[in-house]
């Protein structure tokens, strides 16, 4: 044991990573839909850890975090500037006004329990589960003009104050919402039928008649028939097959046919007959339909041996900005063109009529190669996978983000500033939001923004958690049990206060005053439960907007709660 001591000791960059290790094993472990997640785990494994009293060099724990704040900027940035757009501003001003009661919630309780600046900062990081709150708190109390040993007190009771208060800043958060916020919005039967109506009036707007609700994880299929009904009579050409089935609903496209044992790409002109066969493609809710009147359904390897694409494509045309996806449908470059899903912010939508495309979307498109790029080239940039990272945009961003965040505005003698973290969080709202406008250069793949997300705060978590071990256990005694409480409390009143503004002052459809809570709160284990509550994802149409707002927001809190309480 002793050799394993001195090995970790001598060795630290090893203790990280059996960190990270047990942390993102012990992650997964479930009782019921109780899980402490990642993150709690990584900080509690490495407080255990921490016991061997292992010294670690605080540049490595800054170098993950600001690669952390940059890629969560990078992601939201997008859609906080749109929320700047008049059709936003509401969305945004909720948000605005929920985070701030996600500010004076924790202080107020801190200040009425007599904590430190350090104890406060916790607490706003577990109850608000906004852990990038310890790494920004950290940088402003090394900046106050008092002794090393305060410093050095605070900033190791931060993470006993947020292991304590996360536990109910994730589990409650997602009961509150899911179960409380119905029964506030008139319970949870009626708030599932206001669902219900929304799919269906964004289902059934003047330009679709599209049927009411698309849930994005349905694929799109391709199927083939033989033809064999007598409405084709003396011939109907292929697009008049493809406007009578929109005409019934289904949006389903002729790609091949076989003509007198002769396979040929559709086209719209071409004459369909009985005993020619056909391939639909569309998504799965059409094609799995009553088209099966057309004749029977064939399993013709050759006729379906064809080269189809599944292609992600990133919305950066202005022309495209603010238009419904059934306006989008009606696109010529759009025909032979289903879209599979939509992910905005990370986050996927629902793919409703009414839905709106905004810059920064990123659209699944599936068809025939050709059809698919060409509706890419129009609609903006092909992501295509790729493992290559811009890495010089990443590091000039961080770069001149901590520039900008180093710079001080001195108050009574006290330096005031962002923090090279709060600047890089800033750089990278702004570099991800120029990316959605040129999308040619800037690009991090969807894995790589997940290392640079999980492994950089983790990474983080598990320096706080080997560099706070030591004193873990003093911390815990010296916060108590009552923390839990106060934690619980400071969890469920702005989410209570959010859900009453959603639906008094700002008037909110129930759908999207859900969503806007959880999104002002970041909170996107509570979206799923709320999804899952209400048997609809019509909520994440009021998450994104408020979600990119709640992230920038409640982490600069991590600078403004510290100097309150100081």
């Amino acid at each position: 044991m002793e050799w394993f001591a001195n090995l970790l000791r001598h060795y630290p960059e090893l203790a990280i990573f059996l960190t990270l290790a047990f942390g993102f094993w012990i992650g997964k472990f479930k009782i019921k839909k109780f899980t402490l997640g990642t993150v709690t785990s990584v900080l509690l494994v490495g407080v255990l850890i921490g016991q061997l009293h292992i010294e670690i060099g605080a540049p490595l724990k800054s170098v993950f975090f600001l690669l952390f704040l940059f890629a969560v900027g990078y992601s939201v940035g997008p859609q906080f500037f749109r929320g700047l757009r008049k059709e936003g501003l509401p969305q945004v001003l909720f948000a605005v006004v929920m985070c701030l009661f996600c500010l004076i919630a924790p202080f107020v309780l801190a200040k009425i329990m007599g904590y430190s600046a350090g104890e406060a900062a916790g607490l706003l990081a577990g109850s608000q589960t906004i852990s990038a709150v310890l790494g920004v708190a950290e940088d402003t109390i090394n900046q106050l003009g008092i002794p090393d040993a305060d410093k050095t007190s605070m900033i190791n009771v931060m993470p006993v104050a947020y292991a304590v208060s996360y536990i109910f800043g994730t589990a409650g958060s997602a009961w509150i919402m899911s179960d409380v916020a119905p029964r506030l919005l008139g319970g949870i039967e009626s708030v599932k039928k206001a669902c219900r109506e929304l799919e269906a009036k964004m289902g059934t707007d003047d330009e679709s008649e599209q049927p009411g609700f698309m849930p994005a994880a349905r694929p799109i299929t391709f199927r083939a028939y033989k033809i064999s009904n007598d409405w084709f009579g003396a011939g109907k050409t292929v697009k008049e097959l493809e406007d009578y089935l929109e005409e019934q609903g289904r949006r389903l496209f002729v790609e091949r046919v076989r003509i007198d044992h002769v396979i040929r790409d559709a086209k719209p002109d071409q004459m369909l007959l009985e005993g020619n066969e056909i391939v639909l493609s569309g998504r799965r809710e059409f094609v799995i339909g009553e088209e099966n009147w057309i004749g029977d359904e064939v399993n013709d390897i050759d006729l379906l041996d064809f080269p189809a694409e599944t292609l992600p494509v990133l919305v950066s045309r202005k022309k495209f900005a603010g238009m419904t996806v059934a306006k989008l449908r009606k696109q010529p470059v759009m025909h032979g063109v289903s879209i599979k899903s939509i992910k905005r912010a990370g986050v996927s939508i629902p793919v409703l009529p009414a839905t709106r495309i905004d810059p920064g979307d990123m659209l699944e498109l599936v068809g025939t190669k050709l059809e698919v790029n060409a509706a890419a080239d129009m609609l903006g940039y092909a992501d295509r996978p790729t493992n290559q990272t811009d890495m010089i945009f990443v590091g000039l961003g961080i770069f001149l983000g901590g520039v900008v965040g180093s710079l001080a505005i001195h108050f009574g003698g006290v330096p005031i500033s962002l923090s090279t973290s709060g600047g890089a969080l800033i750089a990278g709202l702004f570099f991800g939001w120029l990316r959605s406008k040129h999308p040619t250069f800037g690009r991090i793949p969807e894995p790589s923004l997940w290392v640079l997300n999980n492994v950089g705060l983790n990474m983080f978590i598990a320096v706080v958690g080997i560099t706070a071990g030591p004193s873990f256990v003093t911390g815990l005694k010296e916060v108590g049990i009552s923390l839990f409480f106060i934690g619980a409390l400071a969890t469920a009143i702005p989410l209570l206060v959010g859900v009453l503004l959603g639906k008094y002052v700002f008037k909110f459809h129930p759908a999207i005053t859900l969503g806007c809570t959880s999104g002002a709160r970041t909170t996107t284990a509570a979206l799923g439960a709320v999804e899952d509550a209400v048997e609809s994802q019509t909520p994440a149409l009021g998450y994104t907007v408020t979600y990119a707002v709640g992230n920038t927001l409640l982490i600069i809190w991590g600078v403004v709660i510290v100097l309150l309480m100081t």
